[in-house]
């Protein structure tokens, strides 16, 4: 039997769910159970019943769940996938910035550590985002770590001051406004799908601006045949798989984040097999960090 096949048999046996991100390889995607964006899987890792449920993702988005699900087993791959942007969210900082700015709100990316989740009155997701902030009273709001998805979310939210924390996704960041326009220019009737995460130069080049699960949708659902698609290139593996008939270019330079990537099946087998790098998270945190995800579900649905 290949790993593929071994994979899918321990899955039965130790009746594991695994929850792969958009980003993650596309063999990881093809053998998980659900794929998704983080707070979808941390959802369905809530509202699972299996004995365990393996998260392939960084760090972040396994601690998320864990958040959400104190007494569920849940178990990465591998233990040192960080997110740099959510590594340069730090807690002295923000503190700092709560200081300078008594007044305002703490809205956070839901792309963020643990120990800043506890110090946030709410979490985002890019998609939830808007409606969140308009659901907000208070005029001032620290916005972090991703000062593009914060800038974004000013452009289209006037009635709120933000104050943007200085992090990035370097995936997105890195992306050149000259890189979409030379595809641009060779696919005149592909329609440019971005992310927020990019920047603002990247924005204003895209026909339509939105979550990785937004873009797959919009891609689905919109009746041209080809798509510029500017954010990991994870993402591409759904768009296919969804919508075979249609051409999704990818950018050139490539969007690849290595941290998404570090996943492979020999990891995802050996943490069936022995149930390892089990994720913890101190109980007084974790209980700070449920509230600003509790306040994301209520201020959503305002």
């Amino acid at each position: 039997m290949g790993l593929k096949e071994d994979i899918l048999k321990l899955k039965k046996e130790k009746n594991a769910l695994v929850l792969a991100h958009l980003y993650e390889k596309a063999e990881i995607q093809e053998v998980a159970d659900i794929v998704g964006d983080s707070y979808f899987l941390s959802k369905k890792a809530m509202e699972s019943s299996k004995d365990i449920i393996v998260f392939c993702g960084v760090k972040f988005m396994a601690e998320s769940a864990k958040i959400l699900s104190p007494n569920k087993r849940i178990l990465i791959p591998v233990n040192d996938t960080t997110c740099p942007m959510a590594d340069m969210a730090t807690v002295d900082k923000l503190k700092a910035m709560k200081l300078r700015n008594p007044k305002a709100k703490v809205v956070t990316y839901i792309n963020s550590n643990g120990d800043i989740k506890a110090l946030s009155d709410v979490c985002v997701t890019s998609s939830s985002a808007k409606a969140i902030l308009n659901n907000i009273e208070e005029e001032e709001i620290i916005f972090l770590p991703d000062r593009n998805l914060g800038s974004y979310l000013q452009e289209n939210i006037q009635n709120k001051k933000f104050i943007l924390y200085d992090g990035f996704c370097p995936v997105h960041e890195r992306v050149e406004e000259e890189e979409v326009l030379t595809l641009k220019n060779r696919y005149p009737n592909f329609k440019v799908l971005v992310h927020p995460e990019c920047s603002k130069k990247v924005r204003d080049l895209g026909d339509f601006i939105g979550s990785t699960s937004e873009l797959i949708d919009y891609s689905v659902q919109d009746g041209t045949n080809g798509f510029i698609v500017v954010t990991e290139e994870g993402v591409l593996y759904q768009m296919k798989e969804k919508s075979p008939n249609k051409t999704f270019i990818p950018i050139e330079s490539g969007m690849i984040c290595p941290n998404m990537k570090k996943i492979s099946m020999k990891d995802l087998y050996n943490c069936l097999i022995n149930e390892e790098f089990e994720v913890h998270i101190e109980e007084e945190l974790r209980l700070k960090a449920h509230k600003s995800l509790e306040n994301m579900h209520l201020l959503s649905n305002k």
